[in-house]
């Protein structure tokens, strides 16, 4: 009987192994960007791989430069948008996102690797703004939600926040809108990373703010990830 259970185990051990290794090629072969490290690669890998299946991701390339420091602006619609926009990226997106998800607990280690930046809302939020301008100033791609928190379309009007576009300003660099469709646990953030859904991730051309106030930025960047744009278009 001990011999049978042993046996029972090593095969057990030796499915998972494969299967691990398995993960492993089909995450090389999946990854799309070179975020530094051969593990942050697989990550990106088995992003790319859980977008396509569980949320049936087939996204529009995000338009940003190949090269130098851009922001990506998107609404917010769950706790899912930030994995779709990687899937959609072609370089490395730097989060800012809030110090509670952060510090998350089973989730940190993820967002570390991942170069998230964690802004203290109630505290010093200035820490968090003055790292996304130094990694925008290194040439960085850094992403945020400038309504400030999950959003949806239906809910009261919720202005931009306005470091967006100060930070474009100042890293002199253009704002990237997108826009977040087709999640099926929208106002959720762990429900809707693992529910499956039909999520789309809607790409537009920058905006250069260079010229602009602050006020017509923000006005044009609402109306795009509003999707307030598209609908004005149809009418």
């Amino acid at each position: 009987m001990p011999g049978f259970a042993t046996t029972i185990l090593i095969t057990l051990l030796g499915i998972v192994v494969f299967f691990l290794l398995l993960l492993h090629r089909v995450s090389e072969r999946a990854n799309v960007v070179d975020w530094g490290t051969p593990f942050r690669n697989r990550l990106d890998g088995l992003n790319r791989l859980f977008c396509r299946y569980v949320h049936r991701l087939d996204p529009e390339p995000l338009h940003i430069p190949a090269t130098g420091p851009a922001l990506v602006a998107c609404n917010h619609v769950s706790g899912v948008d930030a994995m779709l926009l990687m899937a959609a990226s072609k370089r490395p997106l730097r989060f800012i996102i809030a110090a509670e998800e952060y510090y998350r607990f089973g989730f940190n280690w993820l967002f570390r690797a991942a170069g998230c930046i964690p802004v203290e809302r109630g505290t010093r939020p200035e820490r968090a703004f003055r790292e996304a301008l130094r990694a925008l100033q290194a040439g960085e791609v850094v992403a945020l939600f400038p309504h400030g928190k999950i959003h949806l379309d239906d809910a009261p009007y919720r202005p931009l926040k306005g470091g967006v576009f100060k930070l474009s300003r100042l890293a002199q660099c253009p704002i990237v809108p997108a826009r977040i469709t087709g999640v099926r646990m929208q106002g959720k953030v762990m429900p809707a990373v693992f529910v499956p859904s039909r999520a789309h991730v809607h790409s537009y051309e920058p905006l250069d703010c260079a010229a602009l106030e602050q006020r017509v930025c923000l006005e044009q960047l609402e109306r795009i990830i509003s999707g307030k744009r598209a609908t004005a278009a149809q009418q």
